[in-house]
């Protein structure tokens, strides 16, 4: 869901095809799996599309080509800079704390899974509220 919403949220900032937006978990469990249905159902009531997406694992090897790598919760974070190996770990930042959810009590955006409708779109919430910030940091950095 964050893909989605990071990448529609960059467009609306004119950043089409300036910024790479890609997604992938620590885990290995559900890979080449298509998005949970509850996912997919949240954001189709919202407008979006989320059937092109498939589970893949976070590799390593990626970190040197990215300037910036968000994880959802401080868990996927541990893990990230765990693969920096004591490399930039700056780049590596939580979805929350980079998109300014400090203020509404948590930066973690909490995993869904097996939750239902309702904490999908709870999730949403979250990632439509801290998406636009991240958008025009992007955007200012750009510049």
């Amino acid at each position: 869901m964050a893909e989605t919403i990071l990448r529609a949220e960059l467009d609306q900032a004119g950043l089409d095809g300036k910024v790479v937006v890609d997604s992938a978990g620590t885990g290995d469990w559900h890979i080449g799996d298509t998005m949970d249905p509850d996912a997919r159902a949240a954001l189709a009531r919202r407008g979006h599309d989320g059937s092109a997406h498939r589970a893949r694992q976070f590799e390593p090897s990626w970190l040197a080509g990215y300037d910036l790598v968000l994880a959802m919760d401080t868990r996927n974070l541990t893990d990230l800079r765990r693969m920096a190996r004591g490399g930039d770990q700056t780049r590596i930042r939580l979805f929350g704390e980079l998109g300014g959810l400090d203020a509404a009590g948590s930066r973690d955006i909490p995993d869904p899974w097996g939750g239902g409708p309702a904490e999908f779109d709870r999730v949403l919430d979250l990632l439509r509220t801290a998406a636009p910030v991240i958008a025009a940091r992007v955007a200012r950095q750009l510049g």
